[in-house]
């Protein structure tokens, strides 16, 4: 795991690529939960008898819960050692290429893209790949965007 101990060292990585992490199972409990705590009950993810007729064969996690992994797999990539309050200040873009199937694992790679000095502190984005095991495309593609605080 990369850690990160300045400034200076964080924005001297920019274009670096780390990881996969290992390997994350997805189960069908954290879709069901996933599906609990956001409202979002469709048939592909909850249903398996009606899943296992449709398209994918089974059910598939929700595109929003492969993202929701990317502190996560994050955390086996790199930390931030920096003293400075940190928080998520939004996603510049965001893909889901591949469905995940439930029973299907997932990893990630992390590179930093930017990290721009603002107002408030520096912006670093990073990009995350999270790919499928034994899966041609990824299942996402995203760029998040963290607002390093000075202080």
């Amino acid at each position: 795991m990369r850690v990160f101990r300045s400034l200076d060292e964080l924005s001297a990585a920019i274009g670096e690529e780390m990881g996969p992490s290992p390997w994350v199972p997805i189960t069908q409990k954290q879709v069901d939960e996933f599906a609990d705590a956001t409202g979002d009950h469709q048939w592909i993810h909850v249903d398996r008898a009606r899943a296992a007729a449709g398209p994918f064969g089974g059910t598939i996690a929700h595109g929003y819960l492969t993202l929701a992994l990317i502190p996560l797999l994050a955390s086996e990539l790199f930390h931030l050692d920096l003293h400075h309050p940190k928080l998520n200040y939004g996603i510049n873009k965001v893909r889901f290429p591949h469905v995940v199937p439930v029973g299907s694992n997932v990893r990630a790679t992390a590179t930093i893209a930017d990290v721009e000095d603002v107002a408030a502190g520096k912006l670093m984005v990073t990009r995350y790949v999270i790919e499928i095991e034994d899966a041609e495309k990824p299942a996402c593609v995203a760029e998040t965007v963290v607002l390093l605080l000075d202080g």
